[in-house]
């Protein structure tokens, strides 16, 4: 029986249902890159499905009968995609498997902001009632520009649409966009957003995307949300940004360092709004993810057995 090894604790009974006839061998709920070598040796996977934990070359090499690499999920940042092919590991994604999970936390960070429900709310529990005194921001109307128009993007969009709001997006790679959508480069989708959100994959070349130098060409008070990975945002530069005013609010789901280590500057800061990269934790994507990596793994060693 040939083994897969999962870089997680668990997996949905409907994707343990189409593994049936392998050994699912589990990692654990954080993994480090030494227990993962360790289970690979011993167990010599055909596959790898990665929840949590990276996936590198030292992995990789442990596992001589390694034939694919299947996230759990959409970004494969975490993943050594340069060592997988040079291995002729073949590295797949469940695409679009959390994308509505994933569109409703960047819409319930957005309004969050907008609206000022957290510091409304820890001031409504310690007994003060500030109607008088506090303006929301009202989004119908306004420009909030996206950074990737993939699955997520595009959900979102669709929900940023009903809410009256013009939606201005790059994403060199997308095509056939919908009418509601218009499609602007960088310098245009800072300057005209009155909020910006991050759906894009983290690659090297758009690491640091939000920085010091981008945040100024933005509007004054623009929000800024984040849902996708904690890299594309220069952290020292926002938490500057919004402590200056140029950044009005930010609701972040993602950190360059996971999980969030205590002090840092972020916690604490009355104008960022946090979570702990749950976006994609719902039941629903939960059982979405299992079942799409499941299936990307057996296409692709089906499709190898029958080329051998």
């Amino acid at each position: 029986m040939t083994a897969i090894v999962v870089t997680g604790a668990d997996l949905a009974p409907q994707a343990l249902a189409l593994l049936q006839g392998h050994d699912v061998v589990y990692a654990g709920k954080a993994p480090t890159e030494e227990d993962l070598v360790a289970l690979c040796r011993r167990h010599d996977p055909v596959a790898i499905i990665v929840r949590y934990g990276k996936v590198g070359a030292a992995v990789m090499d442990a596992a001589p009968s390694l034939k694919v690499i299947s996230k759990h999920g959409s970004g494969t940042d975490t993943i050594d995609k340069a060592a997988a092919g040079a291995r002729g590991i073949e590295v797949v994604a469940a695409v679009g498997a959390n994308a509505a999970a994933v569109a409703e936390q960047a819409l319930a960070l957005l309004l969050a902001c907008a609206k000022s429900v957290v510091a409304l709310d820890a001031r409504m529990h310690t007994g003060h009632w500030d109607k008088a005194t506090h303006k929301s921001l009202e989004l119908g109307g306004r420009t909030i520009g996206l950074v990737g128009l993939g699955a997520i993007g595009l959900r979102f969009a669709r929900m940023a649409d009903a809410l009256g709001m013009r939606v201005l997006g790059f994403d060199p790679f997308a095509r056939d966009l919908p009418a509601h959508v218009e499609a602007v480069d960088l310098p245009t989708l800072w300057r005209e957003s009155d909020a910006l959100s991050l759906h894009c994959p983290l690659t090297e070349d758009n690491r640091g995307l939000l920085n010091a130098r981008t945040l100024a060409q933005c509007k004054h008070g623009v929000i800024v949300i984040n849902t996708a990975r904690g890299g594309l945002i220069d952290e020292e530069a926002l938490l500057a940004a919004v402590r200056s005013g140029q950044v009005a609010m930010a609701g972040l789901d993602s950190f360059a360092v996971e999980p969030m280590a205590p002090g840092h500057p972020f916690q604490g800061e009355k104008r960022i709004v946090l979570s702990p990269h749950i976006g994609g934790v719902t039941s629903d994507a939960y059982v979405n993810m299992g079942v799409g990596a499941a299936k990307n793994l057996l296409q692709v060693l089906a499709r190898q057995a029958e080329t051998t």
